[in-house]
């Protein structure tokens, strides 16, 4: 039986200065990110081909303070909207790689650009339709060529692609590393009667309307395996794998890199013949239409953020472990060169 879902808490509009309150939302692309009340009716139809939504424990809501606090719904038609004057909006779905990445680029925006910013925190498909209306100035999370495949068929040409923000981006079905890879190496020996029992015949999976399990019950159909994909949220996948990998049980769950996950436990992704959970990816910065001629300093600091996939694990570790701003002014005092080569002239 799946885990009680936590009742959601309203989303939040914060500035990169103040303490974080981390992500907290599930997919729907027909509510606001974090609520019940209605999201940004789009004049076009997106599917849901995201990854799940990272949950939050209650500590990093604690220490909130803000100098802005709204709904993020985005149905307010913003550049119409009054804007601080050198202010800019960094928009970000809740996932631990995209809240990591967009806090370090707004507070780095902040100390070297001397440039306002503001977080938007919201749904998917809002946020690729709130840049394509300007909005939010910019949002560091478009996966391609896969996984962002049908958002991006419908804003290319009417956004701005500024750079790779980090490339080995993947989904994925994933074992502890001690389950022997002569046993279970590829998502075709699941079919192996000792293996699903081992298993107890479950997949351990995340929220019903991620990609990634759209992708996963495809996959079960494709290989034709007997199993279940249990359904519930990313906290309990994560709690599932925990206490199996303490008592050295099999445990086979869904999973994508990068996260801090991998950071923390020793795992390997099942080898997919098939090809249907998809393969590598990049990350890339998108700016809305006109930033780099309004704010050419800013787009040139966004197409050159960079980051190797080891060192953002490595981050989202201490983020989850601390909080996401102590990890961002972790991050800036031991890559003070790598931050340079950003800034150069």
């Amino acid at each position: 039986m799946a885990p009680r879902r936590r009742r959601p808490r309203p989303c939040r509009t914060a500035s990169p200065a103040a303490p974080d309150p981390g992500p907290h939302a599930t997919q729907d692309t027909g509510r606001a990110a974090c609520g019940r009340a209605p999201a940004l009716r789009l004049p076009f139809r997106f599917s849901l081909s995201t990854k799940g939504f990272r949950m939050i424990g209650k500590r990093a809501l604690l220490g909130l303070t803000a100098t802005a606090v709204t709904t993020t719904a985005l149905g307010l038609s913003a550049p119409r909207l009054a804007r601080a004057a050198g202010t800019v909006k960094f928009g970000f779905a809740p996932w631990a790689d995209a809240e990591f990445i967009t806090r370090l680029a707004a507070r780095l925006t902040e100390q070297r650009l001397g440039t306002k910013v503001e977080l938007v925190q919201t749904d998917v498909a809002p946020l690729y339709q709130g840049l394509t209306r300007g909005d939010v100035d910019a949002m560091l999370m478009c996966w391609l060529p896969q996984t962002h495949a049908d958002y991006w068929s419908r804003v290319e040409g009417r956004v701005e692609r500024l750079g790779v923000l980090y490339s080995g981006a993947r989904l994925g079905w994933v074992v502890p590393a001690y389950v022997p890879e002569a046993e279970l190496g590829s998502i075709a020996d699941l079919a192996k009667a000792d293996v699903r029992g081992k298993l107890g015949g479950r997949i351990q999976g995340i929220e019903p309307g991620a990609g990634l399990t759209r992708l996963s019950r495809k996959t079960i159909e494709e290989y034709g395996l007997d199993y279940t994909l249990q359904e519930s949220s990313e906290a309990a996948m994560l709690s599932m794998v925990e206490r199996a990998m303490r008592r050295e049980n099999w445990v086979v769950a869904t999973a994508w890199s990068p996260h801090w996950m991998f950071g923390k436990h020793d795992l390997r992704y099942l080898a997919d013949p098939k090809g249907t959970l998809g393969g590598q990816e990049e990350v890339l910065a998108l700016g809305r239409p006109g930033l780099g001629e309004q704010q050419p300093e800013l787009a040139r600091f966004l197409s050159r953020l960079n980051l190797p996939l080891a060192e953002l694990e490595s981050a989202m570790l201490v983020a989850q472990e601390k909080t996401p701003g102590e990890a961002v002014e972790a991050y800036i005092s031991e890559h003070g060169s790598r931050i340079e080569g950003w800034f150069r002239a």
